[in-house]
C-alpha cells in the first residue's frame, strides 16, 4: 500500500510535464515532499553492519592485511583485492567484464562491489553465501580464482609468517590460525566498508538534489525501478528472475548463466540472480552478471525493456542516470 501511494504522489505523467516543461525553482515544500517519500522507500546506510559490534580493532586490521595478501592465491599474484578493489579510487570492484584467474583465465560472472556487501540478504550473484564469512571461504580455494589446493596450504602460508601467527593468536589463542577464523577476519575488514553519499545527505535534510535529480528520483520510483531497487542499499535484499518480460540473451555468449537454479535446483529459480544495489553504481561498471552492459545508459535501458516493460525515452534514461550519480560515495573512516 505504501508503495501504491508513493507511485500516486508522482506519477509518471506529472514526471513527464515536469521534463519537458521549462527549469522551475523548487519549493521547501516540494523538496520536503520528496524527501519524505524517500525516507519511506530508501532511508540512509545504516552506520554499522550486522556482526561488526562483535570485531575489534585488531581483527579488522588483520582482515586488512589478509584482504591485500597475494600469498593466499596459488602462484603468489592475487588477493582479494585484485577483483574487489580498494585503491586507486575503485569502488570495491575491478571494472572488467569478468575477473581474471590467478593463472589468467577469465571467471564467468562479473565481480560484485564489495562496499556495503555486509548489509546484503545474501552474498555473490547466486546468493550460495550467507554472510562475508562464508564468501570470504570460497574464491581463495576456487578453480579459475585464486586457485590454493586446500585450506592446509592456504594455513601453512599464515604459520609461515610469524606476524600472522602472532595477531591470529593475540585475537584467537593459542590454537586460532584456522581457515574459519582467517575468514572472520577478512569479513570483519569488509564490514568496515560503508560509503555515504549524497542522497544520503539528502534524505537526513543536510543537502537538496537538484531539478534533474529529484526528475530522475521520480522517474525511478514511477517508472517501478523501485519495487525491486528499494531499502537503504537500493537493492540487495531480494532476489528477482533477470528477463521477466524479455528473456535476457547477450550476443556472442556460449552457455546460458541459470543463476540461483545452480544454488538451489528449483525449477522457479531459472535465470533469478539477486537483485544488486545501486549504491555507487555508476563507478562500479560494466554491469549485469555477466558484465555485458559498458555503460550505466545501457543497463538502465535494458532494466526498462527486460524487466519493467518500458521502452524509456534518452531524456528519461538521462535524468534517471543524474539521479545515480547521488549515490556516488566515499567510505566512511
Amino acid at each position: 500500500m505504501l508503495y501504491l501511494l508513493l507511485i500516486l504522489s508522482c506519477t509518471e505523467q506529472d514526471t513527464e510535464q515536469e521534463i519537458s516543461g521549462p527549469e522551475v525553482q523548487i519549493s521547501t515544500e516540494e523538496m520536503n515532499e520528496a524527501r519524505e517519500i524517500a525516507n519511506n522507500l530508501f532511508g540512509v546506510i545504516p552506520s554499522a553492519m550486522p556482526g561488526s559490534e562483535n570485531d575489534s580493532k585488531e581483527m579488522i586490521d588483520l582482515g586488512k592485511k589478509l584482504f591485500f595478501e597475494t600469498r593466499l592465491s596459488v602462484n603468489n599474484t592475487q588477493s582479494c583485492n585484485s577483483c574487489h578493489r580498494l585503491d586507486d579510487g575503485y569502488m570495491g570492484v575491478d571494472n572488467e567484464v569478468t575477473s581474471v584467474g590467478a593463472l589468467g583465465k577469465r571467471v564467468h560472472r562479473n565481480s560484485p562491489t564489495v562496499i556495503n556487501a555486509g548489509f546484503h540478504i545474501s552474498q555473490f550473484w547466486d546468493g550460495r553465501a550467507p554472510d562475508l564469512k562464508e564468501q570470504a571461504k570460497g574464491p581463495i580455494l576456487a578453480k579459475g580464482e585464486m586457485e590454493m589446493p586446500s585450506q592446509e596450504k592456504v594455513l601453512e602460508v599464515i604459520n609461515s609468517d610469524q606476524d600472522y601467527v602472532k595477531s591470529f593468536t593475540d585475537i584467537y589463542g593459542e590454537n586460532g590460525i584456522t581457515y574459519d577464523n582467517l575468514a572472520n577476519s577478512i569479513a570483519a575488514f569488509e564490514r568496515t566498508l560503508i560509503t555515504s553519499d549524497k542522497f544520503d545527505e539528502f534524505q537526513s535534510g543536510k543537502k537538496d538534489l537538484s531539478k534533474d535529480e529529484l526528475d530522475g528520483m521520480r522517474l525511478f520510483i514511477s517508472s517501478g525501478c523501485a519495487g525491486c531497487h528499494n531499502g537503504p542499499l537500493m537493492g540487495g535484499q531480494m532476489y528477482q528472475k533477470f528477463g521477466i518480460f524479455e528473456k535476457y540473451s547477450p550476443d556472442e555468449i556460449d552457455h546460458e548463466d541459470l543463476g540461483r537454479f545452480h544454488v538451489t535446483e528449483q525449477e522457479m529459480d531459472k535465470f533469478v540472480f539477486k537483485v544488486p544495489s545501486l549504491r555507487n553504481v555508476t563507478k562500479t561498471g560494466p554491469y549485469f552478471h555477466d558484465g555485458r552492459s559498458a555503460t550505466i545508459e545501457n543497463a538502465i535501458d535494458t532494466m526498462g525493456r527486460l524487466q519493467l516493460n518500458k521502452e524509456l525515452s534518452d531524456e528519461e534514461i538521462s535524468k534517471i542516470k543524474e539521479f545515480l550519480h547521488t549515490l556516488e560515495g566515499t567510505l566512511k573512516e
